[in-house]
């Protein structure tokens, strides 16, 4: 089964698909991007949004990461579920993998994009979120129990992106959620996370190139 995964490396969303097709075993051709000069083969396969991550699975596109992810877990059942079986559990999976989406997303977009009050308002919402996200996880080691699951690889690639939140937003997310630090750092003691996620470094460089673009340095 030929598997091609159109993505660029800092994409948190890219991250989530690499994760899974890691922990499902999956052999896959890994296709960057330029984002800023789309190739005919990513607007082809995704003429809808012509954006990143795109899985291609025998030649056929399947777009939106959250989505790609559910899809890799139906065809790769042979390994363990990212998805509870419960369909009450997988509809609060569900209901939290897309409240990373609207609320971790876009307020940690704000710290880097935006100024003064803005910026502010973006930082706040952002905390309140990852403290939401934080009592959801309570004691448990994972947020859907004692192994990494489709909550968990929604979320974790944003680890990625917290040293730019927190340098250009001048704050520290361990000082205000040090339980979801601790979960992220256990999250890459699997090596499908440590393998898949982009080095802070690297996001912080790009997010420095992008305010340079902005006229935000």
């Amino acid at each position: 089964m030929a598997v091609t995964l159109l993505d660029t490396r800092v994409s948190p969303f890219g991250m989530r698909v690499r994760i899974a097709l890691e922990e499902k075993g999956v052999k896959y051709e890994y296709s960057e991007q330029d984002l800023r000069n789309k190739g005919p083969m990513l607007l082809q396969m995704n003429p809808v949004y012509k954006k990143v991550p795109v899985l291609i699975h025998n030649g056929k596109p399947i777009c939106e990461s959250l989505i790609a992810v559910q899809y890799i877990d139906e065809v790769w059942n042979n390994k363990s579920p990212l998805l509870p079986s419960d369909p009450y559990q997988r509809a609060q999976s569900r209901l939290w993998a897309d409240f990373v989406d609207n609320k971790v997303y876009f307020p940690g977009r704000k710290t880097w994009t935006k100024k003064g009050q803005e910026l502010e308002a973006g930082k706040n919402d952002l905390i309140e979120s990852l403290k939401l996200l934080e009592g959801e996880l309570g004691d448990k080691p994972y947020f859907e129990g004692d192994k990494l699951g489709y909550v968990d690889i929604a979320l974790v690639p944003f680890y990625s992106w917290f040293q730019g939140y927190e340098t250009f937003g001048n704050f520290s997310i361990e000082a205000e959620c040090p339980k979801l630090i601790a979960w992220c750092k256990r999250c890459l003691q699997n090596e499908s996370v440590s393998r898949s996620l982009a080095d802070p470094q690297e996001v912080y460089g790009f997010l420095v190139e992008l305010r340079k673009k902005l006229g935000l340095e």
